[in-house]
């Protein structure tokens, strides 16, 4: 079968098309006009007339020339070339055949003379069959066909031994070559397709390549001159690839550069010294952007060892560039603010502080953190709380120029790092620069936003000698900042770390005091503005400290949330109220206030149900105050646990109302029963001129509305007490009504005078009173006299050094520079006065320094 497939006769099937053999017929079909015009040179040569050989002959000669007309055009014809290359084959064998056999037929009708030898006879169609065996070339079969057809009517009509053996011993000679022709063409066709294939699965598989941008093909010739360029790097140019070729290489790059990492070993020195190179990194010089490649090359030489020119590849290394500037970038700088990021910081501060000849450098660090940041970030959204970082960013930037390193810590922690030595008063300017800077307003997506911030400074190498000593003790600057109202900055000082210290010891003593059951709590009366009733209590925390005594809520509470410790005191809080309340008549409350890490914690209504079953209280007996903090996250969780915690059935009082920083819109779904009015409205609301009243006024009137009752904390005096009934308020909370008790007093409470309150305190309340000793100029009556004063209120102040003045007298007294304030004397006694001012005076104005006098 593989025989017949190499001679054309049958299917060549997958392994390899037969095209070497369909090939050569459209040439056979152009040459073979060659072939007729030879038989009628032969006939024309013996003069042999075409008329011979009667209607045999002249329809011999009517079929030889049709065939060979067949044998002209019929290859040629799309019909044709459309069968299979075996088909096609079959159909030559038996035209070209037909195409001898009707040539010596025809000679065969025509007389000879008697001088006619078997030689000259066989001339004709020897001529004429050498002349197509010529023609068919490789394809011999034809040949074999043509010259069995030519010599077989020769061979017939002059049967003997000799006719028969040459033309035997031709056909053996013409199989023979023809049958080890066809086995070698087959071969070579197959490896030239096997070839092809390789070739064109190359191409493919580069032009792929160069498709995806992932890299690009070049070429050049001797003179380093492109020959070939992709056009995937062209159009990375701007250019077509045509414009390219017959230009330099060299053209295309710029010269190397040594801080680019390839010293000497340009490209142009490889090209020059017929080298491979590879991976070289050069910067396109034609790039409207900057581009960077990396190529690679080899030299081409042909079997001779002769110089042809370079071939190679390249690939695009400016994305790649790109991004390890990036990530360098990302190493040093923050990505959001473009400060110098807490890696870059920490390396400057180790290299400011390091030993310079034995000594170790100087410096300054500042510690910055923002206030009220946490509330914008909250109540605007974190895209919000980023654009505001960034406006900082540049604000502190722009007040500390070239002097310092500005650097984000993380967070809205932020630091300075000032090289060389600062006096005090010079970094106490720069401070105060900063926190102005950053207190004034920001404009952040169309809404007025004021934060603030406070420092704290240590310097090398009075505070310390190495960064991590330095970054600690300005952060305990910066806590004393926090801690002294914020808004301020802090010079370290060693007393800061006994603080530290004091604050570590006092988280260790609560964690104790809470395993020990160290805590207990008190209960303040709230009671009823209308019935003068005790309708509840404010259980309130307490510690007694077993060597410090008493500590201040305000000092441990921060302690516990900083710690985590709030929730596990809360927990412990609300079941202790919930047994204690139990105990008490029906119609008393308790109120227990819940903490925003509490609120938060999706089990806290379990605690809450635990807590009212275990002392078999009634939910509506337990009051829950909840800060505006809780709404800083006010999302479907906020939502949903409000609706959780009135399902159990307890109540919902808003503390500390206008505290915070939330807005009024929450009190549309946020189901409270009750608003507590904070104490600091409350105080001094009686006082002529104050606002407060006017506050609390509109806060009952916003309760009324929405339905909910209202206690006004810190009642204090019976003016205030009487302010707030003829405001409305529902409920009074405060010293008036008796200051908070233990458990114990409560019961005893109940069993002597039952729920019944009365008022007891002051009559009225003043102003708060400030203690001072400055010297003021007293004005009257054309003189000016030296006094002093003593302590000072916004409506009065007293005065020492005139004596035995009347009451009534009027005086100019100049309380400090270009502050002049009309006042009358009320009382004297010696040589001290109680003046009262004729109008308010400015506390805060207060602080800068008096004008100096001899006293």
């Amino acid at each position: 079968m593989t025989l017949m497939v190499a001679l054309g006769l049958a299917e060549s099937g997958t392994e390899v098309s037969a095209s070497w053999i369909s090939g050569a017929f459209v040439h056979i079909a152009r040459l073979w006009p060659l072939i007729l015009i030879a038989k009628i040179s032969m006939i024309l040569l013996l003069g042999l007339p075409f008329t011979g050989g009667g209607k045999s002959g002249a329809a011999l000669l009517a079929a030889m020339i049709a065939i060979d007309l067949m044998l002209t055009f019929l290859p040629r014809q799309a019909l044709f070339r459309q069968r299979m290359p075996h088909v096609q084959n079959w159909l030559m064998l038996p035209m070209v055949f037909l195409s001898a056999l009707s040539f010596s037929l025809w000679l065969g009708t025509q007389p000879r003379a008697a001088t006619d030898t078997l030689f000259l006879a066989a001339v004709p169609e020897l001529a004429v069959a050498l002349l197509a065996v010529s023609i068919f070339g490789d394809r011999r079969l034809l040949g074999v066909s043509y010259f069995l057809g030519a010599l077989m009517v020769s061979v017939v009509e002059r049967t003997g031994l000799a006719q028969v053996g040459m033309m035997a011993s031709c056909v053996f000679v013409m199989l023979l070559a023809t049958l080890r022709q066809a086995t070698a063409d087959r071969d070579r066709a197959i490896a030239r397709h096997q070839q092809d294939l390789r070739a064109q699965r190359s191409d493919r598989l580069l032009q792929e390549h160069e498709r995806t941008g992932r890299g690009w093909f070049w070429e050049t010739d001797r003179q380093g001159c492109l020959t070939y360029i992709s056009d995937t790097l062209a159009q990375s140019l701007n250019l077509k690839a045509d414009a390219l070729i017959g230009r330099p290489i060299t053209d295309i790059v710029k010269p190397g550069d040594r801080k680019q990492g390839d010293g000497e070993r340009t490209l142009g020195f490889h090209l020059s010294a017929r080298t491979g190179f590879s991976d070289i990194a050069v910067c396109a010089a034609m790039a409207k952007e900057e581009r960077w490649w990396s190529i690679s090359g080899q030299p081409v030489f042909n079997e001779y060892g002769q110089f042809h020119g370079f071939r190679g590849s390249g690939t695009d290394l400016t994305e790649m560039r790109r991004s390890q500037a990036e990530v360098t970038r990302l190493a040093q700088f923050d990505s959001l603010t473009g400060l110098a990021n807490r890696i870059q910081m920490l390396r400057s501060l180790e290299q400011a502080v390091a030993d310079r000849h034995g000594k170790p450098g100087e410096c300054t660090l500042m510690m910055l953190d923002l206030d009220r940041f946490k509330s914008v970030n909250d109540t605007l959204g974190h895209p919000a709380g980023d654009a505001l970082l960034r406006q900082v960013s540049q604000r502190l930037q722009r007040v500390v120029g070239e002097r310092g390193l500005v650097g984000r810590q993380g967070g809205d922690e932020f630091k300075i790092l000032l090289p060389g030595r600062h006096d005090q008063a010079m970094l106490a300017h720069l401070a105060q620069a900063i926190i102005s800077a950053v207190s004034q307003p920001y404009s952040i997506e169309g809404t007025a936003v004021v934060i603030g911030v406070s420092i704290g400074i240590s310097a090398c190498p009075q505070d310390g000698v190495t960064a991590d000593a330095l970054i600690r003790n300005a952060d305990l600057a910066l806590y004393a900042a926090k801690g002294d109202g914020r808004g301020v900055h802090r010079f370290y000082s060693s007393e800061m770390h006994a603080d530290a210290e004091d604050r570590r010891q006092l988280e260790e003593d609560l964690r104790r005091a809470l395993a020990a059951d160290g805590l207990h709590l008190v209960y303040q009366p709230v009671v009823s503005s209308k019935t003068e009733t005790v309708t509840g209590y404010e259980a309130l925390l307490r510690w007694t400290h077993p060597v410090r005594g008493p500590i201040s809520p305000a000092l441990f509470i921060p302690i516990a949330e900083d710690t985590g410790l709030i929730a596990q005191i809360g927990d412990w809080v609300m079941r202790t109220a919930c047994l204690d309340a139990a105990k008490w008549p029906e119609e008393v409350r308790v109120a227990v206030n819940v903490s925003p890490t509490q609120f938060a914690n999706p089990g806290f209504p379990s605690t809450v149900m635990s807590a009212l079953a275990a002392a078999q209280l009634a939910p509506e007996r337990l009051e829950l105050e909840i800060t505006e903090s809780v709404f800083l996250n006010d999302d479907d969780g906020t939502d949903s646990m409000f609706a959780r915690l009135k399902s159990i059935g307890v109540r919902l009082a808003l503390d500390d109302f206008g505290t915070g920083y939330s807005s009024l819109g929450y009190l549309k779904k946020a189901p409270f029963d009750k608003i507590k009015i904070d104490q600091s409205f409350v105080r001094g609301a009686s006082i002529k001129g104050n606002r407060n009243s006017a506050i609390i006024k509109a806060i009952v009137s916003l309760a009324e509305a929405l339905g909910m009752d209202t206690t006004a904390e810190g009642a204090e005096t019976q003016d205030e007490l009487a302010l707030i009934r003829q405001l409305g308020c529902s409920h009074i909370q405060g010293y008036i009504y008796g200051r908070p008790m233990l458990f114990e007093d409560v019961m005893v409470r109940h069993r002597t005078i039952g729920t019944a309150a009365s008022a007891n305190g002051f009559k009225s309340s003043r102003p708060e009173r400030k203690t001072m000793l400055r010297t003021v100029a007293i004005h009257h009556d054309g003189h000016v006299y030296a006094g002093r004063i003593r302590n000072i209120s916004p409506t009065g102040a007293l005065v020492e050094g005139l004596w035995n003045v009347p009451p009534g007298t009027l005086f100019a007294i100049e309380i400090a520079e270009n502050q002049l304030v009309n006042a009358t004397s009320r009382w004297s006694k010696d040589d001290r006065m109680g003046v009262e001012f004729a109008s308010a005076v400015d506390m805060v104005a207060l602080r800068s320094p008096p004008k100096s006098m001899a006293s």
